[in-house]
């Protein structure tokens, strides 16, 4: 993992590491003899040793180190990230290289990644069909937004005096005509892919590019159908998250948007 912190005293070495699997790190305790000048904040490292019950209440185990290697050493003069700073968001999204480092960033693609794996699985699980609709496509779905077209470079535009697919092609809108006809051989489908609007506003409220769930359902009798799986769904996704990400979705109901819980 990486080293989040390092604190050496007189008998006793201490690490924070964290591999980006949980908001959480590992606390290493080695022998101050183990330390060497690459072992910063920031560098990444493999560390050996035994797993122990930890004596201090803020952790439930601790690792005891035999080994410690550096396997990517850091610079921290020119590390843009500090240890122990809270670096607010326009800061670090300076650097998009090394954002996903910071926890609130990190928080965010974890409960993203579990979100998206139990919209997944609660489809799959009720009978639903996944299907790819095309992110190419010649029609604007009923007028559902503004299209980004896509064009062939200049250099080519001038050989080539026709459109690349003979007619004119634009990024997706929205997968539904695509699902309403899939609907007609599969009953229940589901498509979840990037979707694209090119309204001309910065907002939170319009975004470029962004995925979005779709769902068409055969054989239905009643608005209810719908609506139920619609509850069903969300019900889902916000239980795994909660379960799986709880130190995670903690880390903004305390910071970033409190009182929203």
């Amino acid at each position: 993992g990486w080293v989040r912190s390092v604190r050496s005293q007189k008998e006793v070495l201490f690490l924070h590491i964290n591999d980006g699997s949980s908001l959480e790190h590992l606390q290493v305790v080695a022998d101050p003899s183990l330390e060497n000048r690459d072992l910063t904040f920031g560098s990444a490292v493999e560390v050996q040793g035994k797993l122990v019950k930890s004596p201090h209440r803020m952790q439930n185990m601790e690792l005891k180190a035999k080994t410690i290697r550096v396997v990517g050493p850091c610079d921290t003069w020119s590390f843009p990230l500090k240890m122990k700073e809270r670096h607010p968001l326009e800061y670090v999204r300076r650097f998009p290289h090394l954002r996903c480092r910071n926890n609130t960033l990190g928080s965010l693609l974890r409960i993203r990644s579990e979100a998206t794996a139990a919209i997944h699985s609660f489809f799959q699980d009720n009978g639903y069909v996944h299907i790819h609709t095309p992110i190419i496509t010649s029609n604007d779905c009923e007028g559902a937004g503004e299209l980004f077209q896509i064009e062939v470079s200049e250099a080519r535009k001038s050989a080539e005096k026709t459109h690349f697919f003979n007619v004119p092609a634009f990024l997706t809108v929205s997968g539904q005509l695509h699902l309403e006809v899939m609907a007609g051989a599969f009953t229940h489908v589901f498509t979840f892919g990037p979707t694209f609007r090119a309204e001309n506003s910065q907002s939170r409220r319009h975004l470029a590019e962004f995925y979005m769930v779709e769902a068409e359902l055969s054989f239905t009798e009643s608005l209810e159908d719908i609506t139920q799986v619609m509850e069903d769904l969300f019900k889902t996704a916000t239980n795994t998250v909660l379960s799986k990400c709880p130190r995670d979705v903690e880390l903004f109901h305390k910071y970033i948007a409190p009182a929203q819980k």
